[in-house]
């Protein structure tokens, strides 16, 4: 007996490998997965290993779609200046961009599909059968959020005020493929009731509507960042494909740097409005 065969076995339900053959998912990658299945799909094969289905697919890309670019965002912006200060590493500045998701911008994916999931956990399967009983429960949510110093996660936009436009359409496709399920419909609740609750109206963002829609498919909640992250490395690919062809970040970098004024430490500066 060899000693491969003789050692420790590490199992495994994703990728393997001998000198002929690559399988993945327990198929021939070559015969049965390449020019067959899309990255999409295959995505998602990879994390619930289950094939999904067509509807369950269109809803899935619909969200690497709306996440994949927001314009000149911070993790852009990141990306953009890391190749121009590091433009022999190309990884460097992929991850740069990938290591601002955060709480602001792309981590609310995860963050609003985990505290929506969190409220209907709650209830044990007994969940409201029309709108109004949906109203109430995200009232009843939103106002613990408040009285907890919480933000509810999912609401506001730095640019789109009135409404984000990516939300009303995920939930359209969501609703054409039979999956708009308790995730999406708490979350349009949440949407109807905040502005009562909280005294200021705030659109529903597509971060969270992308969370809301994630979580109705059944993916894992503590994983929903990563298909976040997933999206946006295809926008800051493009971003650093445009850096090299109509380069930005020496003029971002060079607006700042001649921009900086030194202020004593000891001086508290202007007061703010709150102040």
């Amino acid at each position: 007996m060899s000693d491969q065969a003789s050692g420790p076995t590490f199992p495994t339900s994703l990728g393997t490998s001998t000198a002929d053959e690559i399988r993945l998912l327990g198929r021939d990658l070559t015969e049965e997965l390449m020019g067959q299945v899309g990255f999409g799909e295959l995505a998602f094969w990879l994390v619930t290993l289950r094939r999904p289905t067509r509807a369950e697919t269109r809803v899935f890309e619909a969200v690497l779609v709306a996440l994949a670019d927001h314009g000149f965002t911070p993790t852009a912006i990141a990306a953009r200046l890391t190749y121009l200060s590091a433009p022999d590493s190309l990884q460097g500045a992929l991850a740069a961009g990938l290591l601002g998701g955060g709480s602001r911008f792309l981590g609310v994916t995860e963050d609003c599909g985990a505290w929506l999931h969190d409220v209907l956990e709650r209830l044990h399967g007994d969940l409201p059968d029309d709108e109004a009983g949906w109203d109430e429960l995200a009232r009843s949510a939103v106002r613990a959020t408040k009285t907890a110093g919480r933000y509810v996660p999912g609401l506001g936009h730095p640019v789109h005020k009135v409404q984000d436009p990516r939300t009303p359409v995920l939930i359209r496709i969501a609703e054409e493929e039979g999956l708009r399920g308790p995730h999406l419909r708490l979350f349009e609740a949440v949407g109807r009731v905040a502005e009562e609750e909280l005294g200021r109206r705030l659109p529903l963002n597509g971060a969270g509507v992308c969370g809301a829609a994630l979580a109705d498919l059944g993916l894992p909640v503590e994983l929903l960042r990563g298909f976040a992250l997933l999206a946006r490395a295809a926008g800051l690919l493009g971003q650093i494909a445009e850096e090299i062809r109509r380069p930005i970040g020496m003029d971002a970098y060079l607006t700042v740097d001649r921009n900086a004024v030194y202020v004593d430490p000891a001086d508290p500066g202007p007061l703010s409005d709150e102040d």
